[in-house]
């Protein structure tokens, strides 16, 4: 019971407040800060795509839509998978974050395991623990990328699912065509929904995409606009798989989101035809250099092949320790352990100008050493 004499619910004290949040907070409290923390785009939504948005709010198209989503919506979306995923039954989400949530409902009960990489996204653990279900991690250390014997190992008859981000929020991890072959073999001999989060999936620096659904038909694909179109705001996102899973999330989001804002989803529509590879080159761009000046630095790190995060190791200490030294230098960064059940590593991400990355970099060579 609070100071109010409120009985909370267990569940509010299983939940952490979003480490990426708290520096978020602190970067508005800074003066010119060097802002290497928040995963946003720092490019702006193609005009195109605001002025399918804004055109829809003045034919007032400003009611709900069907809570599967606007139909021009979904058939862009359902084209585009078509012939190479086969087809899916599919559901427009406020954005990949309700994707999720509406997942973890309709597939985990309270007791479930559902596997997470490690390192995870955030919401990945959080949501599991929040409706009573047990992550369980599959370890990606050092280099971020799957073990195959170690994931049937932690397999039990408990497990209802796994996630699978790649390109990867916090590590920019990207998983191979051998790999996604081989995960999916395991998770078919067990029956395991595969849950797979392509946020980042535009952005793939050095192979093509490719996604674990296109080896196995037991997966529910999450996506959206949030990151390739730097809609964040607009709350855009898609679900598709299994017709019994989508048609579950879409009961309850009924009773949830209702549906995705309207507007947004007309603005999805120009959003499926407007051509962002010039973005993903400076992505490119900037993801050689950070990860340059981190191996010329000195720091031991892995490359990433996609999205828009590295995930060095900390030099010395633990990974607060040196991220409060960062701080003290106006360099904002996330301690990984917000990622992981490990204290070693810290995020940077590269969604930024390019001056503001060679300031970090040269913050970062300076803290190397104690």
């Amino acid at each position: 019971m609070n100071a109010t004499g409120v009985k909370l619910a267990d569940r509010v004290f299983s939940t952490n407040i979003s480490g990426i949040r708290k520096v978020f907070d602190l970067a508005a409290k800074l003066e010119n800060p060097i802002n290497l923390s928040i995963g946003q785009p720092d490019f702006d939504v193609p005009d195109r795509v605001k002025d399918a948005a804004i055109n829809a709010i003045n034919d007032g198209k400003n009611s709900y839509t069907q809570t599967q989503g606007c139909p021009e919506l979904r058939a862009s979306l359902l084209d585009s998978f078509n012939g190479k995923y086969g087809p899916k039954e599919l559901l427009i989400t406020s954005a990949v974050s309700g994707g999720l949530n509406l997942a973890f409902l309709a597939l985990l009960n309270p007791g479930d395991e559902i596997l997470v990489p490690d390192p995870y996204f955030v919401m990945y653990k959080q949501l599991a623990l929040m409706i009573g279900a047990k992550p369980v991690y599959y370890d990606t250390y050092p280099k971020w990328n799957v073990d195959i014997e170690g994931l049937e190992k932690i397999i039990t008859p408990k497990t209802k699912a796994i996630v699978i981000g790649s390109p990867s929020n916090p590590s920019g991890a990207v998983y191979a065509a051998e790999e996604l072959k081989a995960i999916a073999e395991v998770l078919d001999r067990h029956g395991i929904v595969a849950i797979s989060d392509e946020i980042y999936k535009i952005f793939c620096y050095d192979q093509p995409f490719t996604s674990i659904a296109e080896y196995y038909d037991n997966t529910l694909v999450l996506g959206g606009y949030s990151k390739s179109h730097a809609m964040t705001g607009w709350r855009l996102g898609y679900a598709a798989g299994p017709e019994e899973l989508v048609q579950a999330m879409t009961k309850f989001q009924q009773f949830t989101f209702v549906c995705a804002p309207s507007m947004a989803q007309y603005g999805g529509v120009e959003a499926m035809n407007t051509d962002m590879s010039e973005h993903v080159n400076a992505y490119r761009h900037k993801r050689d250099m950070i990860y340059s000046g981190l191996v010329d630095a000195g720091y031991e790190v892995e490359k990433p092949g996609g999205a828009f995060y590295i995930l060095p190791k900390a030099p010395w200490g633990t990974d607060e320790e040196f991220v409060a030294k960062c701080i003290e230098n106006s360099l904002l960064v996330i301690p990984g352990s917000v990622f992981s059940e490990k204290k070693t590593h810290f995020r940077i991400s590269y969604a930024a100008k390019d001056e503001t990355i060679e300031r970090g970099i040269e913050v970062l060579g300076k803290l190397i050493k104690r």
